[in-house]
């Protein structure tokens, strides 16, 4: 394969921040570009969470941007938007088609029919999730977790269960290669104290989508229990679950310690990282949570689920309590609240810890020799 590649990605919405998956094709793609490689993102027609200004930007970063038709119906924008990528990237002149997520998957045969190299990365099994557990959404993921089986010449994994999982269930074997972290610069309190009151190290935070399998259910009922000072923090946007914010908010009523933020970016998600007492993420399923890895690179104390793909990342520099478990999680914040000395213990490891884990230099190398079909 030539030297400097061609490459199509598609499965996110678009370049931002609004999950996993967009920040990690925006890293890689930017850093290809970089490296001299040429990259179209094929993303979804629709508002940009950014602001309008971003709604049909050609060029991000010297990556190439195009938008396909997208229905926006809840459960057929993801389906329409990824087969006009899929047909878009068949029949572009491109080296390799790089597909994200299980659901788009379900066209990985289509790019594969006209002769591309094709690989997919698995961000997590996505049928488990509460929101694709029944319906057409569910039958939709499970049969592009099984076309990426059959049509992808390398399927990318980001957590050592997921990989067990594709071995056990298909007998096929995956590359692990796991997302990767930048080292950033810690900010001072401004424009959260401006807005929310929020000072250095008066809240607890909570930063990611807003949806069920996060296990924001049992942080609102575990914090409310606490006796702290520390207000909660839980920023973030619904991603498509508007009823679930509702639930939220419904919860958390008469706590006057508890702050929505709604969606954050730029300076005040640094902020929000940099000046947090504890971060936690209690979630019941994640594919490798990168909000995890951003808020240790901040120098944060971590509190999280003992779910192997929050176990994997943290190792032992962080706070575990057992998945689902509220009164669990009661006894863990309330320790971390009282206990200063062990927070600061784990602040001070965190960020040289998980910068030296996880390079998104190394991811993209690693990826690159995968296309190229290197061994």
């Amino acid at each position: 394969m030539k030297e400097k590649l061609t490459i199509a990605m598609f499965g996110q919405k678009r370049l931002s921040r609004e999950g996993g998956i967009e920040i990690v094709v925006k890293e890689l793609s930017t850093r290809m570009v970089r490296e001299g490689h040429k990259v179209t993102c094929y993303n979804r027609k629709g508002h940009h969470v950014s602001g309008a200004e971003y709604d049909n930007r050609i060029e991000y970063e010297g990556v190439r941007q195009k938008y396909v038709p997208t229905i926006e119906r809840k459960g057929f924008a993801a389906v329409s938007s990824s087969f006009f990528a899929a047909l878009g990237s068949a029949f572009g002149n491109y080296d390799v088609v790089h597909i994200h997520a299980e659901g788009p998957a379900f066209f990985s045969w289509l790019p594969k029919m006209f002769g591309k190299r094709v690989i997919v990365t698995i961000h997590g099994i996505d049928w488990q999730r509460e929101k694709w557990k029944a319906g057409f959404g569910s039958k939709f993921i499970r049969q592009g977790e099984k076309n990426a089986v059959k049509y992808a010449d390398e399927i990318i994994v980001l957590s050592k269960g997921v990989q067990k999982y594709f071995k056990d269930t298909y007998g096929r074997e995956t590359r692990f290669i796991p997302n990767g972290v930048n080292r950033p610069e810690v900010q001072a309190a401004k424009l959260i104290t401006e807005k929310f009151g929020l000072t250095k190290d008066s809240y607890i935070l909570f930063l990611g989508r807003l949806v069920p399998e996060k296990g924001i259910r049992y942080l609102v009922e575990a914090y409310q229990n606490v006796k702290t000072d520390k207000k909660l923090v839980i920023a973030g946007g619904s991603s498509d679950t508007d009823s679930f914010m509702k639930e939220l908010k419904d919860l958390a009523k008469g706590d006057e310690r508890i702050v929505f933020t709604g969606f954050v970016q730029g300076k005040m998600l640094d902020e929000l990282y940099s000046n947090a007492y504890l971060y936690t993420l209690p979630s019941d399923l994640e594919g490798m949570p990168l909000s995890l890895l951003e808020a240790m690179s901040y120098g944060n104390c971590c509190l999280v689920s003992d779910i192997p793909e929050c176990a994997e990342v943290v190792e032992d520099k962080a706070l575990l309590f057992e998945k689902s478990n509220v009164n669990d999680l009661v006894t863990t914040l309330q320790n971390a609240c009282e206990k200063k000395e062990m927070v600061w213990k784990f602040k001070h490891e965190a960020a040289d810890f998980i910068c030296g884990k996880y390079n998104w230099d190394d991811v993209v190398k690693k990826t690159v020799e995968l296309y190229r079909g290197d061994k």
